[in-house]
């Protein structure tokens, strides 16, 4: 049959990822490496993860890559797809997160995975999920317009429609119900992608993982060099913690890999290093703090005054 998965060519390409993933961040930041743990998984599989820290751009980053599969997919995989309950899988993915020195340089996060389930029934499923986002901790037009021209722009092939939905359903996820404010400025975010059939989708998950540090280095080498003092880096913290909170209270990816029984400290990488909670701690009035939850974070058209090119 044509068309059939084939998570050998999606193995290939994330270990391949990784890879220039790591050699693009050790070179941007300039002084710092990642320090490499393989890891085996006793239920079936493992990974490679891969983790920066004290560099010059980068306080801590970590790039990684796992390929799991297990007899019974864990509740996280079937709480939307209760026909899948009791399904062995198999689940490959790159997942980076960056957490960056200065505080006017924006946290970000990037994942590609897949997931493939046999059914009791002997059916198989399959999807493609990921996506990428950014987490300012001071805004700026220019950035967020950058940002999100990027991810249209690597959209646009796939259809019109595409950047628009996956956009939408980034703001969406990237939410903190229980804070009732998004996480950050949004980006790309998509799962269950099977439509397209899977060569054309693993073609689009392959320009989305390709794409992503086009989008946010220049961020970053426009920001690196900004002075900041304690002020900003108590914020940078402050911020930090609505981080933790969307990680360990919201995030599938998060409780698919504890549930899975994945490595704890490789799943628990995307925690920043340093981070506080204040009670009830609000921003002055009219300060570069309180703008950030006025103006940007919020759910906001980015690209509204910024068509995208007409084609030839």
């Amino acid at each position: 049959m044509l068309d059939q998965p084939d998570p050998t060519a999606v193995e290939g390409y994330l270990v391949s990822l990784q890879d220039r993933l790591t050699a693009a961040l050790e070179a941007a930041d300039g002084t710092a490496r990642f320090r490499e743990d393989a890891w085996e998984r006793p239920g079936g599989g493992g990974g490679r993860t891969r983790v920066l820290s004290d560099g010059a751009l980068l306080e801590q980053a970590g790039i990684n890559f796992s390929h799991v599969f297990g007899a019974r997919l864990p509740e996280t995989a079937t709480a939307a797809r209760p026909e899948l309950a009791g399904s062995r899988f198999e689940a490959l993915g790159v997942s980076v997160v960056l957490h960056p020195r200065n505080p006017y340089v924006p946290t970000s996060h990037a994942n590609v995975r897949f997931f493939s389930a046999v059914r009791p029934d002997g059916q198989t499923t399959w999807w493609f999920g990921g996506g990428f986002d950014l987490t300012p901790y001071y805004g700026f037009d220019e950035d967020a317009i950058a940002w999100h021209r990027q991810a249209r722009d690597l959209c646009r092939p796939f259809g019109e429609d595409v950047y628009p939905r996956f956009k939408r359903w980034c703001d969406e996820y990237f939410f903190l119900a229980h804070r009732n404010e998004p996480r950050g400025i949004g980006g790309l975010f998509f799962d269950d992608l099977a439509e397209w059939g899977f060569a054309r989708t693993l073609e689009f998950v392959r320009t989305v993982g390709d794409g992503y540090l086009a989008a946010y280095l220049p961020i970053a080498e426009r920001r690196r060099d900004l002075t900041y003092g304690e002020r900003e880096r108590a914020f940078q913290r402050y911020r930090r913690g609505r981080y933790v909170e969307f990680n360990l209270v919201c995030d599938r990816g998060t409780l698919f890999g504890l549930q899975s029984g994945g490595r704890t400290e490789s799943i628990l990488m995307s925690l920043p290093p340093e981070v506080s909670w204040r009670y009830d701690w609000r921003p002055g009035a009219g300060t570069p703090e309180a703008a950030l939850t006025e103006r940007y974070l919020t759910a906001r058209d980015w690209l509204a005054a910024d068509p995208p090119p007409k084609r030839d």
